[in-house]
């Protein structure tokens, strides 16, 4: 999720998956500005094509990230998003109402948890999953399963800082014994957390 991700998108979608371009129009009509930026979108559509099981997703918003995730995916590979808004959750439903072995969930972060564990786990917008009181990765990733924390500030210096104190958003992820965690820069403005599960 970024503040203007939804205007990251160009006019012309002809080049992107389709149910990315769907998507992004219904986050258009309904105002929705924060969607996943092109450039995540691209690196959750190779994650998803190494996923052997299931894929799990916080924060549906209206799709976009979700778009992604299924153009990548392999045939038979479940896909649970949550989304805590129940009207972007009945416009999403509607939207992608033909995409087989892909579950909506109405609810917050935390529901996830009851629908994995996940070979992949994007944790998008919505509530603290990302942050401070963060998923545990023990109980909602497979052995070897990755987790994916997006929309961040590239890292400048180690330890991170965030707004003048410390990035526990970012030091909770490198710092979790069960996890081997990288960042990879996607844009000036934009990088990515990859955690990577021990066996």
């Amino acid at each position: 999720m970024s503040t203007t991700g939804t205007a990251a998108y160009p006019a012309d979608r002809s080049a992107l998956p389709e149910l990315v371009a769907r998507a992004v129009e219904l986050a258009e009509r309904l105002g929705f500005d924060q969607s996943c930026r092109p450039e995540q979108g691209r690196l959750l559509q190779a994650l998803a094509a190494g996923a052997a099981g299931r894929i799990g997703e916080t924060g549906t918003g209206c799709g976009v990230g979700l778009g992604w995730l299924l153009a990548g995916r392999r045939p038979g590979v479940r896909v649970v998003s949550v989304e805590r808004e129940a009207a972007r959750v009945a416009a999403v439903r509607e939207l992608f109402a033909e995409v087989p072995d892909l579950e909506l969930v109405h609810g917050d972060w935390t529901a996830i948890a009851g629908h994995g564990p996940f070979d992949l786990l994007v944790l998008d917008g919505g509530g603290n999953g990302k942050q401070t009181a963060a998923a545990d990765p023990e109980r909602v990733l497979t052995p070897g399963g990755t987790l994916v924390v997006d929309d961040l500030t590239p890292l400048t210096a180690w330890p991170p800082t965030f707004r003048g104190g410390p990035d526990t958003g970012r030091t909770v992820w490198y710092r979790h014994p069960a996890l081997l965690t990288t960042e990879v820069r996607l844009a000036p403005d934009l990088a990515t957390l990859l955690a990577t599960r021990r066996p």
